[in-house]
């Protein structure tokens, strides 16, 4: 499919090579355009130094670094774009520049191209006049670094049509973007309440509150947040801030307009003097005023149908790095407290808005709850998403009672033929909600875990059993749960992007949810032990060799592949199959003999030594304890039905999270550490 699709950006500064340079890392073909040649060349050199950079960090190899590049063709012809599939427009913040530009495009390009501008600020409307094609006109707007975050508001306009739109986000999904679509309207969702952040920032400065680096330490405190709004004025231009506060309070109201020494600082042309002392006491009245703001102008924009409550919070979390969203610190700080925070900000401040979302929330008494999983019937297929990108997908209580929901709704709807259960963003499931766990072993409620893990053993088998034929679509990464989701599914579609791994040994726990039970039925103990002991990635390619993917496809295709398997039918998913011999010495370094060896600290026999070295290596770091369970654990699964298989892992839950590997493993891994386990392979032969 990427090598179908035909993109284009126009500008070549730091937003649009930026864009170019993400979407051919993801594999898309991009023509990156400027007016003159020299130019086109600025714009390759900033890719090729973001990219040798990410060499230097480890990120990239040379290969890939020159892979990418050469998926970028660079040009001063706008003819260059005349057949493109979509063209992004990332010229200077202007109307009537960027008009100039979609009028000469409009003229060049093919009807089927879709015009989308990278705007912060200027409304979609107003740009696709420049154009006679409105209905393939949308906004797209990127937030830097563009080839680093993953967030894109997808902006239509109330002439843009739904075709336009699907393509946009389709796209956008190939270019490994998280999008959420967003209203034409004043800041779009993310800007109009950040903006806001900065300009009330300086206005308790202004008012004498505290001094920068207090406002500053306050912020960062309260939002848990790296910078605070006065060092992020200096990295990313004061005069940014004036120039969208202005539009704001021209576009909204009064409250948005920024304060008179906001206008100074910029004609002093400083940046803001983050030196001074922090004051503490401070700190209280500062966050109160900052989280009235938040709270107001988020809840605005969801009574003005801006963007969803869910789609507030992950604009903030994944365009801002906000550790929680505005709505999730409504709930952290309780919802009446927030409500009480806004109303003393709406009494005392001419134009700030005192939303019905938050007063009807306050009088329930209840904390703002988030959906977290869609439902959508195409061509008599639902398709489940769980919509948690922020979180890579991630199972716990919430989303899974959602799933149980969805997944009720579907099985209930007469119209329904097949059921199809994907994941939004670049992942699949990455596995389940490890804080979940964390917090139950801490409070000594291990039984909470078990309670979780049985739920979804459940729903996962009335997956497996439902009359209505199951698809997992495995698009992106899976890992733990959301391989276990899959392979409980009845069938899998896979995208070449597609991956499934068992992290869980190197964890201290084991894959309780039928990972190493459903592979184990699929290509049998050895297999199963290799890649659930070892936690190694299993490519999509790899899978289908396997005959556990059913239908490997591009992306493009996966709706008419999924509509395929449902109109063929029921089929048995652990029917006998030929194992490739290209898998025979992982089989042979984990026979019994050899299991028994490693999980003595000694090597594997009967393969080539470089790979006895390489797994004995890799077990070392895992805990042995889990291992060993495992082991017992797929021994037993070997010969028994799903059902009991089921039951064997369930019995064993308690044990593995009491251990003390099951809290270090679980810790170290939300800290991004390597656990150290106590017990190890090392030094016992």
């Amino acid at each position: 499919m990427t090598n179908s699709l035909k993109v284009g950006v126009i500008g070549a500064g730091n937003m649009g090579s930026g864009i170019a340079q993400k979407m051919a890392q993801e594999g898309l073909y991009v023509t990156l355009v400027d007016v003159t040649e020299k130019q086109v060349q600025r714009g390759i050199s900033i890719i090729s130094n973001t990219l040798n950079e990410g060499i230097e960090r480890g990120i990239f190899s040379a290969n890939d670094v020159s892979e990418t590049l050469a998926r970028v063709h660079a040009t001063s012809d706008y003819e260059a774009l005349k057949d493109a599939d979509l063209v992004v427009e990332a010229v200077f913040e202007d109307e009537k520049v960027k008009g100039e530009v979609f009028a000469k495009l409009d003229k060049i390009c093919d009807e089927k191209t879709i015009f989308a501008t990278n705007t912060s600020g200027i409304y979609i409307r107003d740009l696709a006049k420049y154009t006679n094609r409105p209905d393939k006109f949308i906004g797209m707007h990127y937030f830097y670094h563009p080839a680093k975050n993953r967030l894109v508001e997808v902006i239509p306009h109330e002439g843009t049509s739904k075709e336009t739109i699907e393509t946009t986000l389709f796209i956008g999904k190939l270019h490994n973007k998280t999008c959420i679509v967003v209203k034409d309207s004043p800041g779009f969702a993310v800007n109009r309440y950040f903006s806001t952040f900065l300009t009330e920032s300086i206005y308790l400065l202004d008012q004498g509150v505290a001094n920068t680096a207090t406002i500053d330490a306050a912020a960062k405190q309260g939002f848990e947040i790296g910078m605070g709004p006065f060092e992020l004025m200096n990295v990313t231009g004061i005069p940014i801030a004036l120039h969208v506060s202005e539009y704001m309070g021209q576009e909204v109201s009064e409250f948005y307009s920024p304060a008179d020494l906001l206008r100074k600082q910029v004609e002093l042309k400083q940046d803001w003097d983050l030196s001074g002392e922090i004051d503490e006491s401070k700190f209280q009245t500062i966050k109160r005023h900052l989280y009235a703001t938040i709270f107001g102008v988020a809840g605005a924009q969801v009574d003005e149908g801006v963007a969803s409550i869910e789609d507030t919070d992950r604009g903030a979390k994944i365009g801002l790095r906000w550790n929680l969203g505005p709505f999730e610190l409504m709930n952290k700080v309780g919802v009446q407290e927030a409500c009480e925070m806004v109303k003393e900000l709406n009494a005392s401040r001419s134009g700030f808005h005192f939303p019905e979302v938050l007063r009807k929330q306050a009088e329930k008494g209840l904390p703002f709850e988030f959906k977290y999983v869609d439902v959508e019937v195409k061509n008599d297929i639902a398709y489940i998403t769980i919509n948690r990108p922020e979180a890579m997908n991630a199972l716990n209580p919430v989303v899974v009672n959602q799933l149980e929901k969805a997944f009720e709704e579907a099985e209930k709807d007469p119209k329904v033929k097949g059921i199809a259960i994907q994941g939004a963003g670049k992942a699949f499931v990455a596995g389940a909600d490890i804080k979940h766990f964390i917090e139950c072993i801490q409070t000594n409620q291990v039984d909470k875990n078990v309670a979780f893990t049985r739920k979804g053993h459940e729903l996962f088998r009335r997956f497996e059993m439902s009359e209505k034929l199951t698809i997992a679509v495995l698009d992106g990464l899976s890992l733990g749960g959301g391989s276990e989701l899959a392979l409980a599914c009845q069938a899998i579609v896979a995208t070449h992007q597609g991956s499934m791994g068992f992290p869980e040994s190197g964890l201290g726990i084991y894959p309780g949810l039928g990972g190493m039970l459903r592979t184990n039925h699929h290509i049998g103990k050895e297999l199963t032990k290799y890649y659930t002991f070892t936690g190694k990635t299993i490519p999509a390619k790899a899978l289908k060799e396997l005959g556990i993917v059913t239908e490997l496809v591009d992306m493009k295709d996966t709706q008419a592949a999924i509509e395929k398997i449902v109109a063929n039918g029921k089929f048995n998913k652990y029917g006998e199959r030929d194992i490739p011999s290209s898998f025979e010495e992982f089989k042979q370094a984990f026979s019994d003999e050899n299991v028994k060896r490693m999980l003595n600290g000694e090597k594997p026999e009967g393969i080539r030594n470089e790979l006895a070295e390489k797994t004995l290596k890799i077990l070392s770091n895992k805990g042995l304890i889990a291992l060993e369970t495992m082991n017992d654990l797929i021994n037993k699964q070997t010969d028994l039905s799903i059902d009991e298989g089921i039951e064997l892992e369930l019995d064993g839950l308690v044990p593995i999270f009491k251990t003390e590997d099951a809290l270090t493993g679980l810790i170290a891994v939300t800290n991004g550490k390597q656990p150290v386990f106590k017990t190890k392979l090392v030094g016992r032969a």
